[in-house]
């Protein structure tokens, strides 16, 4: 600013320089989808050093300056510096609980972490645990409810209660100390909370998070509990991989984004980039590297990833199996009656019927096989015919 009172305009105010205010702080860095405007203008005001160094320069031309405006790749480089976003203390949804069966533990993977998740009828809620036994490390979600209402472990039957102690360890003797009660006998349990319909759990086990959810709460979306709104759930991975080619940074290097359609994802690239450090953080569970591309018919897989974990789409797959099943029996039937019936126990008539009614239940049997295999496992898309 004293080269800019220096100059021979020192009443001259450009509208573009910004004022310098002081600068909001957060405590998370929060995602700012801003309008297309703000995008493709090539002065954006905004309250850093950058920006005012950029504007002043192109004002003043006379004062000789002695930084180098950095690159695009060094401006990442340095905000990433300034602050980084925690993926592991937010709220994450898991499950809508119409899908949940409160007679058995459920396990779920979520931001690469391995949780189990079960009802304690105890206590009338929904506990979410980390899918491990503290006594040889197997999946407590392959374990079972018993008959008190604890969380059992299928290996050596070891039984915990809604708060992760241990309760139960069948081996140990009855007259012996309470081993038990040892925090090492504990499983470790992660803060959840239902809201909209949906199981959501803080990925974090800390004890400074054991009370968060009267701290911060799940955002609340009204429309989620509004019968009228539907939505369409898509997921395409496939352009990642692209990008990771070109290297997550040099992004709009490689992809022309001219249009306001472009405006959330041009955002959220930079968001990602500032403060997520171009990637997700998965903690030490993977490396970070995508693995190959599987066959199509895993990759766009239905039954496993969905229709087995879905209530309702389960309940249908079995009714339509079962249907299937009914028609192919009559189709047999017909045909057995035909061909064991005498000469003259069935009139002619008769006999074409139940031939007809044969081929009819065949057919229709094949078409639904065809129509369940399509719906509820695996249906390709060739989108030059659609």
């Amino acid at each position: 600013m004293e080269a800019l009172k220096a100059s021979s305009f020192p009443s001259f105010r450009h509208p573009l320089i910004p004022t310098r205010n002081p600068r909001t702080v957060f405590d998370r860095p929060i995602l700012h989808i801003p309008s297309i405007e703000e995008i493709s203008t090539p002065h954006i005001i905004i309250h850093s050093k950058k920006a005012n160094f950029k504007i002043f320069t192109a004002i003043s031309p006379t004062v000789p300056s002695t930084e180098e405006p950095l690159s695009p790749d060094q401006e990442v480089e340095s905000e990433k510096m300034e602050e980084k976003f925690d993926w592991y203390a937010h709220w994450y949804p898991v499950v809508p609980l119409c899908d949940l069966d409160k007679r058995r533990p459920h396990a779920k993977k979520v931001m690469g972490v391995d949780i189990v998740i079960w009802w304690d009828r105890n206590e009338s809620e929904w506990k979410v645990f980390d899918d491990s036994c503290p006594h040889r490390l197997a999946p407590l979600s392959e374990g079972r409810i018993d008959q008190w209402g604890r969380l059992q472990c299928v290996y050596h039957g070891w039984c915990f209660g809604g708060s992760g102690d241990c309760k139960f360890i069948p081996q140990a003797p009855r007259d012996g100390p309470p081993i038990h009660t040892s925090k090492k006998a504990c499983v470790a349990v992660y803060p959840s909370c239902v809201q909209n319909g949906i199981l959501w759990f803080w990925p974090n086990t800390d004890p400074q998070y054991k009370n968060i959810y009267s701290e911060k709460k799940p955002h609340y979306i009204p429309e989620l509990d509004d019968p009228s709104y539907t939505n369409t759930m898509i997921c395409r991975d496939i352009r990642e991989r692209k990008l990771m080619d070109v290297g997550a940074i040099n992004w709009h290097k490689s992809c022309y984004v001219p249009t306001k359609a472009d405006a959330l994802v041009v955002s959220f690239r930079r968001w990602l980039n500032k403060y997520g450090g171009t990637r997700v953080d998965w903690g030490t569970k993977f490396s970070g590297l995508l693995p190959p591309t599987p066959p199509r018919e895993q990759l766009f897989d239905r039954y496993w990833t969905h229709t087995m974990n879905c209530s309702s789409c389960s309940l249908a797959h079995k009714s339509l199996n079962v249907l299937e099943m009914a028609l192919q029996i009559v189709s047999i039937s017909c045909i057995g009656i035909v061909a064991a019936a005498k000469q003259g126990m069935v009139s002619v008539a008769a006999r074409y019927g139940l031939v007809s009614v044969a081929i009819l239940c065949f057919l229709a049997s094949k078409w639904l096989s065809h129509f369940i295999y399509k719906t509820f496992r695996y249906h390709d898309y060739d989108h030059a015919f659609r």
